[in-house]
């Protein structure tokens, strides 16, 4: 079975998200979704949050996507190389592909057992609008043991970062929408007003 691990900060999550997902679910038999705490980020909303907006955010994916597409919180962790350890105890003998943004090849060199986890799963790289896949990054993977593919997708020039610096709704889902202003999250509350 091919596994496709998507951990990501989620914070939020956004219609780039979800459109990744759906493109993952159309690729491999299982996509494992989780919200993590990156340590190089600090977060707007607990894990806890972003997990239930993972979970809006793919029951509105059209049309559904099977059950094999879903927010597995046993894999969120600090450290991508933990989560990939418990992904292994749930799924033996399976295949995992390790689904990261673009935004983050430079620094998965740095990350908790880079070459381990690497040596252990395949990469697959989402482009992102201003984030140059340059040849010398992927090469400094490749050293690590990286196994890579570049996903033949264009996502919204959308990120979580900029959603919660303009204090915008602009590429949220609704439900994700309405569950941040439920919950005052971003201070995007008194915009939806």
């Amino acid at each position: 079975m091919k596994i496709a691990l998507f951990g990501t900060s989620a914070d939020p999550p956004t219609i780039a998200h979800q459109q990744i997902i759906t493109w993952l679910a159309s690729q491999f038999d299982l996509v494992a979704v989780w919200a993590a705490d990156n340590p190089y980020k600090e977060h707007g909303a607990s894990l806890e949050q972003r997990s239930q907006m993972l979970e809006l955010l793919i029951s509105e994916i059209e049309p559904p996507v099977n059950r094999s597409t879903q927010v597995y919180r046993s894999l969120s962790s600090r450290r991508t190389f933990e989560s990939l350890i418990t992904a292994q105890k749930i799924w033996s003998d399976s295949e995992f592909i390790l689904t990261i943004g673009a935004d983050l090849i430079t620094q998965l060199p740095q990350w908790y057992r880079a070459s381990e986890l690497l040596d252990r799963v395949k990469l697959l790289i989402v482009p992102r609008t201003g984030n140059k896949i340059e040849p010398t990054d992927l090469q400094r993977l490749k050293d690590l043991g990286a196994q890579i593919a570049i996903a033949p997708l264009s996502t919204p020039a959308i990120s979580s970062t900029a959603i919660r610096n303009s204090h915008s709704i602009q590429g949220i889902a609704p439900s994700v929408a309405t569950y941040i202003q439920n919950h005052n999250l971003y201070s995007i509350n008194n915009v939806l007003k």
